[in-house]
C-alpha cells in the first residue's frame, strides 16, 4: 500500500477557492506505483470534497476527487484526464477510456434513485450505448434487484452499516446477463460502493465512496 504525500496535496488545497457549493477544483494526483492506492482516514476527513476510491477493468485502485455535481450527476475526474459520471451511485456516462459508456436512458425510473425505498422485486428497463473493443454496441437491458444480506462497511475510519443490493442485468437480443452490487447506506440511502460493469458484461468497474457528496 502506498500513502499520498500530503504536503503538497495540502497546499494545492489552500490554494483552491469554490466559487460554488458543491462543485470543486479537481486534483488530480500522479501514481506511479502499480500498487493500490491508499489514503489515510485523517487526510480523507481533511479535504474538503467528496472523494472515492476508483478500480477500473481489474487494475490499480487510485483515489479521485469530485470534480464537479450538478444537475444531480457527480463528475469524477482522474489524473489522465478520464472521467466518470455517476448519478445515484451508477456510472452513467465515461469519458477518456479505452472503452466507455456513451449513453443509458430512462435514468429517471433507475431504482437506485429510491435510496432506502429500493425493495426486491424493483426493476427497470434502459437502453445501454458503449464501446467494446472500439466497437459501438447497444442493447436494451432489463433490471432486477434483489436485497442480500446487509454488510459493515469501514469507509475512511467510520463504520457505515449497509444494505446490500444485487442487480441481474439481461440484454436478451445478445443473451448477455450479468450482476452488479451496489451497498447503500442504511442511514441516509447513499450508495457508498458498487460493483458494476460499463457495458454488457463488460469492463469491471468498483467504487468505494469515502467521503459523500453534500446534499
Amino acid at each position: 500500500m502506498r500513502y499520498i504525500p500530503l504536503l503538497l496535496l495540502c497546499l494545492l488545497l489552500q490554494a483552491c477557492s469554490q466559487t460554488q457549493q458543491g462543485i470543486g477544483e479537481t486534483l488530480k494526483l500522479a501514481f506511479t506505483s502499480v500498487d493500490d492506492v491508499t489514503v489515510s482516514d485523517e487526510k480523507v476527513r481533511t479535504i474538503p470534497y467528496a472523494s472515492m476510491y476508483l478500480r477500473i477493468d481489474n487494475g490499480q485502485r487510485i483515489f479521485v476527487v469530485l470534480g464537479y455535481d450538478e444537475n444531480g450527476q457527480q463528475k469524477w475526474i482522474t489524473q489522465d484526464q478520464s472521467m466518470l459520471v455517476t448519478r445515484y451511485g451508477r456510472v452513467v456516462k465515461t469519458v477518456g477510456l479505452s472503452d466507455n459508456l456513451l449513453d443509458i436512458n430512462n435514468l429517471q425510473q433507475d431504482p437506485l434513485a429510491k435510496g432506502l425505498a429500493l425493495a426486491d422485486g424493483d426493476s427497470w428497463t434502459r437502453t445501454l450505448i458503449w464501446t467494446e473493443n472500439q466497437q459501438l454496441r447497444s442493447g436494451t437491458a432489463v433490471s432486477h434487484f434483489t436485497r442480500d444480506k446487509d454488510q459493515l462497511l469501514d469507509l475512511a475510519g467510520k463504520k457505515v452499516a449497509c444494505r446490500v443490493y444485487r442487480e441481474e442485468v439481461e440484454i436478451a437480443a445478445n443473451g448477455k446477463s450479468w450482476s452488479n452490487t451496489f451497498w447503500v447506506d442504511a442511514t441516509t440511502g447513499q450508495v457508498r460502493q458498487t460493483q458494476q460493469a460499463l457495458g454488457a458484461d463488460y469492463l469491471p468497474v468498483e467504487t468505494t465512496i469515502l467521503k459523500p457528496a453534500k446534499s
